[in-house]
């Protein structure tokens, strides 16, 4: 670290520090400065560069206390030391493999400045050289990949509503001519469980069963992350992006977790125009609408609107009974009209919830050998609710978090970095953490996929600020109480 920068930074939080919102009493005062040394002391300068300051700080919490409580503070630091102009970003820790010494950072802007501007192309020099592109190199087969694509999720077994009608017709149509229709990329947004998965899968099945040649790769975003990280750790980005051109249907999944990623999303920004201009597929899903995905690139969301941007909800009443009929008639169960109304009318939320309710009637019929009855089937989901309720799980503490605040379970398990949804977020995987088993991975699995370093600094910020902050300790102090009850 420059000893220059660490000078500068240095009269910035002395600065900062003395200009404290005055207190009422020395006592208020006092406790303000505590807390804006235990903040900044795990805040740390990195690099000034053509007036861009580059401050690491342990998790995502932190920038965003940073900026929601001392923005104002800190610019009047930066101009009086530093000058006019001064752009600041964050270097967010995000993974500190073990026996590492350098964590994994990635970079974020600040709220002071906007983002420069990214390279529009791959290099000239892209196919030439020493960097190999697949594509051009004579005689060059391509590989076998597994596709990743789950059986039961085809068309034929996707049942069609109001909900999703328009969805799954465009899908069908892109399955019988992938890239070569007005729908590319195909964006699939909508809540929780209410089948974008499901359609994405069966569009590559299908391509898989009629155009064999055609090479065909699902995956999640979190996976593209991960192969990213571990492709630039190496210093093989270009192997990476070659993979990646070998591709004709490309189908990724949550796609709004590339949300902050800016190194992830210039390489897939550039895979994307070449898969694009190629005439290749892409298919991608997400739980938000292009414009609301937060912290992406303008010229990513605007690619996102190239082709045909199509919204899934949940589905109404009638689809949920052909889903119940469809599923039943698959396992050999009929059900009485009176009991399928019940069913369609006890989850509206999601297909995922609806079928493990299912599941879990069915399960109890075979296991005690009981005929399914109407009073047999509302006694069985009685009990569902009420032991769902009595055992402190992961899931039980989510519902306990999201109903405290007023938030969906969905928003909960994105990765919007947005204050409202990042604390809560951090609240629920601290309780996890402090309540049940579970490891670090295994709470981020169930927190929509996210790595354990997360989880961790998670766990380490809420036990930190919730010494300093009031607002904190109090939400810590009534979740302790409800997860309790």
């Amino acid at each position: 670290m420059n000893d220059n920068l660490v000078k500068i930074w240095e009269k910035c939080l002395q600065f900062m520090r003395d200009n404290l919102n005055a207190a009422e009493d020395t006592s208020n005062l006092k406790k303000l400065e505590n807390s804006f040394d235990l903040l900044f002391d795990k805040v740390q300068p990195v690099s000034l560069v053509d007036n861009n300051l580059t401050l690491r700080v342990p998790s995502d919490f932190y920038k965003e206390y940073i900026e929601d409580n001392y923005l104002s503070l800190l610019s009047a630091a930066l101009k009086k030391y530093i000058g006019k102009g001064v752009k600041l970003w964050y270097q967010v820790m995000e993974n500190k493999p073990a026996g590492k010494e350098k964590p994994i950072t990635m970079n974020m802007m600040g709220k002071s400045t906007p983002a420069p501007k990214m390279q529009e192309t791959m290099p000239q020099n892209f196919a030439a050289g020493k960097i190999v592109n697949p594509f051009v190199v004579p005689g060059i087969q391509k590989v076998n990949i597994d596709s990743n694509l789950k059986a039961d999720f085809s068309f034929d077994s996707y049942v069609e509503g109001e909900s999703n009608k328009f969805a799954s017709t465009v899908a069908k149509s892109i399955a019988k001519r992938p890239g070569a229709t007005a729908f590319n990329p195909l964006f699939l947004h909508g809540g929780y469980g209410v089948g974008k998965t499901h359609l994405g899968h069966a569009i590559g099945l299908e391509v898989k069963q009629s155009l064999p040649d055609k090479v065909v790769l699902y995956l999640s975003s979190e996976k593209f992350i991960q192969q990213f990280i571990s492709a630039a750790k190496a210093h093989k980005q270009t192997e990476f992006a070659n993979f990646y051109q070998m591709v004709d249907v490309l189908i990724i999944d949550d796609i709004q977790f590339l949300s902050g990623k800016s190194a992830t999303q210039d390489s897939f920004f550039h895979i994307f125009d070449y898969l694009h201009q190629n005439g290749k597929q892409i298919v991608l899903t997400s739980d938000r609408a292009p414009v609301d995905i937060m912290d992406i690139q303008e010229r990513i969301v605007s690619r996102f609107k190239w082709g045909l941007t199509a919204e899934i909800k949940a589905p109404d009443f009638d689809t949920r009974r052909k889903i119940i009929i469809d599923k039943l008639n698959r396992d050999g169960i009929e059900l009485s009209d009176d009991m399928l109304d019940f069913l369609a009318n006890e989850v509206k939320s999601s297909v995922r919830d609806l079928i493990g309710v299912i599941n879990s009637v069915i399960a109890y019929s075979t296991i005690y050998k009981s005929e399914l009855t109407l009073e047999l089937l509302k006694e069985t989901i009685s009990k569902i609710s009420s032991n769902k309720k009595k055992v402190i799980n992961i899931p039980f503490i989510q519902e306990v978090v999201c109903e405290y605040f007023g938030i969906e379970r969905e928003q909960l398990l994105s990765k919007t970095r947005k204050r409202e949804i990042a604390l809560p977020r951090q609240l629920a995987m601290y309780f996890a953490k402090e309540y049940t088993n579970a490891t670090f991975t295994k709470i981020g699995e169930e927190m929509g996929g996210k790595d354990h370093s997360t989880v961790m600094y998670a766990c380490e910020t809420i036990k930190d600020v919730s010494k300093i902050d009031k607002e904190i300790k109090k939400y810590v102090k009534d979740l302790t109480e409800k997860i309790k009850q």
